[in-house]
């Protein structure tokens, strides 16, 4: 591919879609996407689904039968999800094959409301597993505290796991701890570790949001001046904690890296370049899942910078620095990040149960 989806490709990012439904494998808009924009993946979480399933009737002839079965609303709001991600990946199989499970991959997230349970969590994640039932399916536990031994748990029974909800580098690196703890375990339980596949997905432009707020009502030049910034070196930072994760030993042999997923990376504020972080974020063994605006946006580029994750190392570390000298709480920001990450899906997945409920 020599368009700007192809160069990321080569600098060695993976391009997913941060959206899925009914409509768009029904009609062909998927393999479109697939076969004319290098899209090699998708990822899905509770708001899209709970946007895909209350508009148009795509899901009603669906919704119907389940009706007739005298499905409970999670049964049929699950019944449906899995069929679609079940689906998409029968469409991404062939890019599945061909990179030897690290892209084609399709996720589908844990009910957001049980993440303060683990043993409820680990429990949905079997469930999504087992019913999918395609070898390329991810499921999503957030990286929450109540979750957090959730995801060893699932790694450790061969479930491949993609790690969302990540904010700050302290809760990454304890991420990539616990994928080598479930990584051991599931070698020590017999599984091959080649066939277990992670990605650990850090939201960018949310972070961007909380900052830049703060930041405003600080108000000073100084302050203001940092605006649109602490999203990137975020994602730096965590990127140069990658690169040293995964030395020689660290994991079982066999074992597969985990990689580090740019999400959140459709820009919220309008003065900012639509492929902000993307061409910010360009470089190996990462994947980048975006809305499909901003993978348009990203086509629209002739070139893109090369590779941005590295050299930038004093310039990221000063951006924090900074912020802490006008005032801002950086601990204080990824703790009201990741509880509001957790409280967003929570209301759109009670807002489709509600839904649900009165189409059944």
């Amino acid at each position: 591919m020599t368009h700007a989806i192809g160069q990321l490709a080569d600098l060695g990012t993976s391009t997913w879609l941060d959206d899925l439904s009914r409509e768009r494998i029904s009609t062909g808009n998927l393999t479109e996407l697939i076969a004319n924009k290098g899209i090699v993946g998708v990822t899905t979480n509770p708001a899209i689904f709970a946007a895909a399933m209350s508009a148009g009737t795509a899901y009603d002839e669906q919704i119907a039968e389940l009706k007739k079965a005298a499905a409970t609303v999670d049964e049929a709001v699950y019944a449906m999800s899995i069929d679609d991600v079940r689906d998409a990946c029968d469409a991404f199989a062939e890019i599945y094959h061909q990179t030897h499970g690290f892209d084609g991959r399709v996720s589908i997230e844990v009910d957001p409301r049980l993440s303060a349970d683990r043993d409820a969590t680990l429990a949905q994640a079997r469930e999504l597993w087992r019913k999918v039932d395609r070898p390329n399916v991810m499921i999503k536990i957030p990286a929450t505290e109540g979750s957090m031994p959730a995801i060893a748990d699932a790694l450790a029974e061969g479930i491949s796991v993609n790690v969302t909800l990540i904010f700050s580098v302290a809760r990454y690196r304890e991420v990539l701890n616990t994928y080598k703890e479930g990584i051991r375990r599931a070698v020590d339980n017999g599984i091959d570790p080649a066939t277990i596949h992670s990605v650990a997905s850090f939201f960018v432009s949310r972070l961007d949001t909380e900052v830049d707020r703060r930041l405003e009502e600080i108000g000073t030049e100084e302050a203001l001046a940092l605006r649109g910034k602490a999203g990137v070196a975020n994602a730096r930072r965590a990127y140069a904690v990658f690169r040293q994760a995964f030395t020689e030993g660290e994991l079982p042999q066999g074992a597969n890296i985990q990689r580090p997923l740019w999400a959140s990376t459709g820009v919220k504020n309008p003065n900012y370049p639509a492929t902000l972080y993307v061409t910010e974020l360009a470089g190996p063994d990462t994947v980048n899942t975006m809305p499909e605006s901003t993978i348009d946006a990203v086509l629209e580029l002739d070139e893109l910078k090369g590779e941005t994750l590295t050299g930038h190392e004093a310039e990221d570390e000063k951006v924090f620095s900074d912020l802490l000298h006008v005032g801002v709480d950086t601990e204080d920001v990824f703790a009201v990040l990741e509880q509001e990450g957790v409280d967003k899906f929570v209301t759109a997945w009670s807002e489709l149960l509600e839904s649900m409920a009165s189409q059944l």
